[in-house]
C-alpha cells in the first residue's frame, strides 16, 4: 500500500512538469524525488529510502517547487503538492515568497546603478540620502556606512530580520521602518558596532539601501527593480510589489506553520522590499543565477564582469555584495537562503552553470529543502552540498575514553563528549546529542549531522583541545577544568532526566513570567540571557514588545512537554490570544534559547 501511495504521488507530481524531459533527465528527476539523503553517509551502510512526497507529508509542508540548472540552462522545473490544502496543484508558475533571497536580487539593481555611475560603493550613504539621514554617532564618525558594507552585512547596522505585517495592517513607510516609528513593528535601524569591524547579518541595512536607491533614482522601487533586473533577466513571473496585487493571489502557494496549520491571514506583507519582499518562482530565480553567470563572463547588459566578480566574492565572512560565496574546490558557487513566515527557500548556483532552487510553503521546509538539495548535489556530482561519506575506524574503546570531556569553544558555547548507554555522544550544550563514531584514533564524526571533531592530546594521551567543524564552520576549543565539567555533566543529566520523566525545569516558570513582563514593558533583563540571545532580543525588542502588548495580560502559563534537547514547552494564555514558548536554561541560570510562536 505504501509503495502504491508513493507511485500515485509521483504520478501526480509528474503531471505538473513543463514539457517532456529526455529519458536521462527523467531518470534524474526520479532519483531526486526518491532519493532524499541524510546529512552523513557511512561507508558500508545503505541509507534509508526517502521519497519527497512522503517527507512533505511527514513535515507538514503542503507545497514544494524545484528548478535545476545543468550545463548552463534550466534542465527541469517541477511542482509538488498543493497551493493550499485541498487546493490546486503546485506547478512551475506557482509563486512563493523568496524571503531573504530578495537581497541578492535587489543587490543586482544597486550594482547596476554603480556601473551606471549613479552610485559609488565606498561613499557614505548619507551623501545619497535626501528624505532621511542615518543618525551619526561615535561609530559612524570613525568609519563610514557605505553600500559595500551594507550589501556585505558589515556596516554595523541593527535589525536582523522582519516579521512582516498582516493583510489588514497599516503599512509603514521606509522612513518609518528605519526609525522604528509606528506603525513599524521593528526597532530603529541604527549603527551600534564599528562599521567594517565584523560581519553581522542585517536586513535593516538592505532597507537603508532601499531608500538610497529610491532617493537617487526618484523611481518607485518595484518599477525600478522590474525595469533594471526582472525584465532583462526574463523573470516574468516575479514581482517586488508589496502587497501582492489581488489579481495574482490565485497564483501563490499559501504559507503553513510547523504544526501544519495555515499562517493566520495568509502571507505576511513585507514593505521591507529589498530585504524580504520578492514574490517569485524557482525557475525565475534560476534565471537570476544564470544572469549573474553571464555577467561574470562579460556578456550582460545589467552588470559588468568586474562588478559581478565583486558581487560573488566573499568579503568579511562569506557574504559578497548580496549572495554568499563559497566552494571547497576550484568550482565556486554563490548561494542564499530565505525564511519568511510559512516559507523556506534555497538557491545554489555554480559559476560553471550548475545549480538548483528549492522553494517551500511550510515552516518545516528548511529541513526538507536541505534533504532535497543533498540529493541533487549527489546526482549531479557537485563538490559541495552532497552528504560526506565517512568511514568508521577500528579504535580501541580505551583510546576513545581519553576523548571524553567538556570543551569550551571560541564563542563560549560548550561541546560535550560523553558515554551513554554504551554509545559515545557529542553535542553543543542546548542542542540534541548525536552518536559520535571514530574516523581515526583522535577524530570523531557525528552519525546524524555533518560534524567532525579533531582532538589534540598531551604526553599522557589525554585530550586537551579540539578543532570542531560543523559544515564549513570551524572552531577551536579547550578542555575545561574538572570542577566545571562535573557541573555541566550534572546539568545535562538533570535535563535528560526531565526529558525521560517529562518534568519542567523548576526555574523555568518564574523565569518565563519575568521575561514576558520585561519584554512587554520594554525593559527585559538581558543578564538573564546568553550574550547571543541578548543581542538578538535588543535588535527585535520593539516588535516583541508590540506583540506581547497586543496580547494583553498573561492569564495562565501551562507546561506542555520537554523537548529532546531539554527545552521546556509552555502554552501562555493571554487576554487576547495565546502563544507557545520554548525555553532552554543553562547551568548558569541564563536563557540559552527562547522560541516564540
Amino acid at each position: 500500500m505504501t509503495r502504491l501511495i508513493y507511485m500515485v504521488c509521483a504520478a501526480l507530481a509528474a503531471g505538473t512538469a513543463a514539457g517532456a524531459p529526455t529519458a536521462e533527465t527523467a531518470q534524474r528527476i526520479q532519483r531526486v524525488e526518491q532519493g532524499l539523503l541524510p546529512q552523513v553517509l557511512i561507508k558500508g551502510e545503505t541509507p534509508p529510502v526517502k521519497y519527497l512526497t512522503a517527507r512533505m507529508a511527514e513535515l507538514k509542508v503542503p507545497g514544494v517547487s524545484i528548478a535545476v540548472i545543468h550545463e548552463g540552462r534550466i534542465e527541469w522545473a517541477r511542482g509538488y503538492g498543493a497551493r493550499f490544502i485541498g487546493g490546486p496543484a503546485v506547478d512551475e508558475q506557482t509563486l512563493f515568497q523568496a524571503a531573504s533571497i530578495s537581497k541578492p536580487v535587489f543587490a543586482l539593481a544597486v550594482l547596476h546603478q554603480v556601473d551606471a555611475g549613479k552610485l559609488d560603493l565606498d561613499t557614505h550613504v548619507n551623501d545619497y540620502l535626501k528624505s532621511w539621514k542615518l543618525p551619526d554617532n561615535d561609530f559612524t564618525r570613525e568609519q563610514k556606512v557605505t553600500l559595500r558594507r551594507v550589501l556585505s552585512h558589515t556596516a554595523g547596522l541593527t535589525v536582523h530580520g522582519f516579521p512582516g505585517y498582516g493583510a489588514a495592517d497599516k503599512l509603514p513607510t521606509t522612513v518609518q521602518i528605519l526609525d522604528g516609528a509606528p506603525p513599524a513593528n521593528t526597532n530603529p535601524i541604527r549603527v551600534d558596532i564599528l562599521p567594517g569591524s565584523r560581519h553581522r547579518y542585517s536586513g535593516g541595512g538592505y532597507t537603508l539601501a532601499q531608500l538610497v536607491l529610491t532617493d537617487v533614482t526618484g523611481e518607485p522601487l518595484d518599477k525600478l527593480l522590474r525595469d533594471t533586473v526582472l525584465t532583462p533577466l526574463g523573470m516574468s513571473q516575479s514581482t517586488f510589489q508589496q502587497p501582492l496585487p489581488g489579481s495574482r493571489l490565485a497564483e501563490i502557494a499559501m504559507p503553513y506553520r510547523r504544526d501544519g496549520t495555515a499562517v493566520p491571514g495568509g502571507p505576511q506583507v513585507h514593505p521591507e522590499v529589498a530585504a524580504a519582499g520578492l514574490w517569485t518562482t524557482p525557475s525565475d530565480l534560476a534565471r537570476y543565477a544564470l544572469g549573474v553567470n553571464e555577467a561574470l563572463k562579460g556578456k550582460s547588459k545589467i552588470l559588468s564582469a568586474k562588478t559581478a566578480r565583486m558581487m560573488v566574492t566573499p568579503h568579511v565572512g562569506m557574504h559578497g555584495l548580496g549572495p554568499v560565496g563559497g566552494g571547497r574546490t576550484a568550482r565556486k558557487y554563490f548561494t542564499h537562503g530565505g525564511s519568511n513566515a510559512g516559507y523556506r527557500c534555497l538557491l545554489v548556483a555554480y559559476e560553471d552553470g550548475e545549480g538548483a532552487v528549492i522553494m517551500t510553503s511550510g515552516d518545516n521546509g528548511g529541513e526538507l529543502m536541505e534533504e532535497v538539495m543533498r540529493g541533487i548535489a549527489t546526482i549531479y556530482q557537485w563538490p559541495d552540498f552532497a552528504p560526506p561519506v565517512r568511514t568508521v575506524a577500528a579504535v580501541k574503546p580505551e583510546a576513545l575514553e581519553t576523548l571524553i570531556g567538556v570543551y569550551e569553544l571560541e564563542e563560549k558555547s560548550l561541546f560535550v563528549v560523553r558515554r551513554s548507554g554504551g554509545r559515545l555522544l557529542g553535542h553543543i550544550v542546548g542542542h540534541a546529542a548525536a552518536e559520535m563514531l571514530p574516523s581515526a584514533q583522535n577524530e570523531l564524526f557525528a552519525r546524524e549531522f555533518d560534524v567532525t571533531v579533531k582532538f589534540e592530546t598531551d604526553a599522557s594521551g589525554a585530550a586537551t583541545s579540539i578543532r570542531h567543524q560543523m559544515y564549513d564552520r570551524k572552531r577551536a576549543g579547550k578542555r575545561v577544568d574538572e570542577a566545571r565539567a562535573r557541573r555541566v555533566l550534572a546539568s545535562i543529566e538533570r535535563s535528560e532526566q526531565r526529558v525521560r520523566e517529562q518534568k519542567p525545569d523548576p526555574r523555568a516558570d518564574a523565569a518565563i513570567r519575568k521575561l514576558i513582563v520585561g519584554i512587554a514593558g520594554g525593559n527585559p533583563d538581558y543578564e538573564s540571557m546568553s550574550a547571543q540571545l541578548a543581542d538578538i532580543t535588543r535588535q527585535q525588542l520593539k516588535g516583541l514588545q508590540g506583540w506581547f502588548s497586543g496580547l494583553g495580560t498573561l492569564q495562565t502559563l501551562e507546561f506542555q512537554k520537554v523537548r529532546d534537547n531539554g527545552a521546556d514547552v509552555y502554552l501562555a494564555k493571554f487576554d487576547k490570544g495565546e502563544i507557545v514558548i520554548e525555553a532552554g536554561i543553562g547551568e548558569d541560570g541564563r536563557f540559552e534559547m527562547i522560541n516564540l510562536r
